[in-house]
C-alpha cells in the first residue's frame, strides 16, 4: 500500500501537467525595429495574452539582398510538416526572402525569390504571405508591389508615387514557381493581404493604402478560389486611426484580427463571430513591446514545449 501511495504522489505532476497543457498553442512571428535583427516569436493559449519567447530576441537573423531585411514575415506550416516563412527583405527590391523549418529553432538556406525581377518597373515587393490550398495541393505566395505607370490614375503623386497592387505566385514544393500573375485589382492601393480559408471560400484580410480620401484601414474580400477572383463585400472592419498588416486567428467560432496600429505605436485587435459585426478588444490583448507587422499560426504543444526552452 506504501509503495502504491508513493507512486501515485509520482504520477500527479504528469497528471496535472497533461490537464493543463493544450494540445496547441498560437505562435505569431513579428519584426521588431528595423527588422535587422530578423525573427521574433510571442506564443498564447487563449489569443490575447501573448508571451515573447527566447526573452524576445531573434530566432533567425537575416542573410539574404542588399538591405538584409526581414520585415513582415509569415509562418505556415505545410501539408509536408515543415513551417516555411517569407518575409520582406527590402523597401525597394524585385524579390522576397523565403526559408523553411522542421522546428522553427533550425532554418533552411535563406534564398531570395525574384518574384518580380521580370517586371522591369516593378519598384518594391512588400509584405509577402503564403496560403495552402489543399484541393490543389498548391501554395500561393503573394504580396503588394507597384508597378511605374501602370496605375496611373490613383494615388499617382502621393506618398512618393506608390500604386500597389497584388500579385502572385503558385509552387508545390518551393523550388520550381509559376510566372507572377496580378492576384487583385480592387481600382485602389492595396498591401498587406492575409487570406485564410473559410468553408469552401477564401477570405481576404487587406489594407486600403488609399491617402486621398484617406482610408488606411482593414477591409475584407472573398473568393470561391485561392487565386480569386476577389471581391470586397464589405466596408471597413477598424476604427477611426491608421491601421495595417492584419493577420487572423479563428479560435472556435470567435474570429480575432490583430494589426499594427503605426500612427499610435501600438497594436490593435477586433473580434467578431460572424465577420459582420466587430468589437474592438485592443484594452483586452497584451502583446511583445515593439512588436510590428506579422503573423498567427498554430504548433502542437510538444513544438510549443521546444521553442519555450531555447534560450
Amino acid at each position: 500500500m506504501k509503495k502504491l501511495f508513493i507512486l501515485f504522489l509520482l504520477l500527479i505532476p504528469a497528471f496535472v501537467q497533461a490537464q493543463t497543457t493544450p494540445k496547441e498553442v498560437y505562435i505569431f512571428c513579428y519584426f521588431k525595429g528595423s527588422s535587422a535583427d530578423g525573427l521574433h516569436l510571442a506564443a498564447s493559449t487563449d489569443g490575447l495574452k501573448w508571451t515573447a519567447l527566447k526573452n524576445d530576441s531573434s530566432f533567425l537573423k537575416p542573410a539574404v539582398a542588399k538591405d538584409r531585411l526581414m520585415r513582415d514575415p509569415c509562418i505556415i506550416k505545410g501539408a509536408d510538416g515543415l513551417f516555411h516563412m517569407v518575409w520582406t527583405v527590402s523597401w525597394n527590391d524585385k524579390g522576397i526572402g523565403y526559408a523553411s523549418s522542421a522546428d522553427l529553432i533550425h532554418w533552411s538556406e535563406q534564398q531570395f525569390l525574384p518574384v518580380m525581377a521580370k517586371e522591369e518597373g516593378a519598384r518594391n515587393s512588400w509584405a509577402p504571405e503564403v496560403t495552402y490550398d489543399a484541393k490543389s495541393k498548391q501554395y500561393m505566395i503573394y504580396w503588394a508591389t507597384t508597378i511605374k505607370g501602370r496605375y496611373p490614375a490613383v494615388d499617382s503623386t502621393a506618398e512618393a508615387g506608390y500604386n500597389h497592387r497584388l500579385y502572385y505566385t503558385l509552387t508545390k514544393d518551393f523550388k520550381t514557381f509559376t510566372n507572377t500573375k496580378l492576384l487583385y485589382d480592387p481600382e485602389f492601393n492595396i498591401i498587406d493581404a492575409t487570406i485564410v480559408p473559410q468553408g469552401k471560400k477564401f477570405i481576404m484580410f487587406f489594407k486600403d493604402e488609399t491617402l486621398k480620401p484617406v482610408q488606411k484601414n482593414i477591409k475584407i474580400a472573398y473568393a470561391n478560389k485561392l487565386t480569386g477572383p476577389y471581391k470586397q463585400t464589405d466596408p471597413k472592419i477598424t476604427g477611426d486611426y491608421w491601421a495595417e498588416g492584419p493577420t487572423t486567428l479563428q479560435i472556435g467560432k470567435q474570429w480575432f484580427v490583430y494589426f499594427d496600429k503605426y500612427r499610435n505605436h501600438k497594436y490593435g485587435a477586433i473580434t467578431s463571430t460572424d465577420l459582420k459585426t466587430w468589437k474592438d478588444i485592443s484594452d483586452e490583448v497584451q502583446l511583445p513591446s515593439g512588436i510590428r507587422h506579422g503573423t498567427v499560426f498554430k504548433v502542437t504543444a510538444a513544438e510549443y514545449e521546444k521553442l519555450k526552452a531555447v534560450k
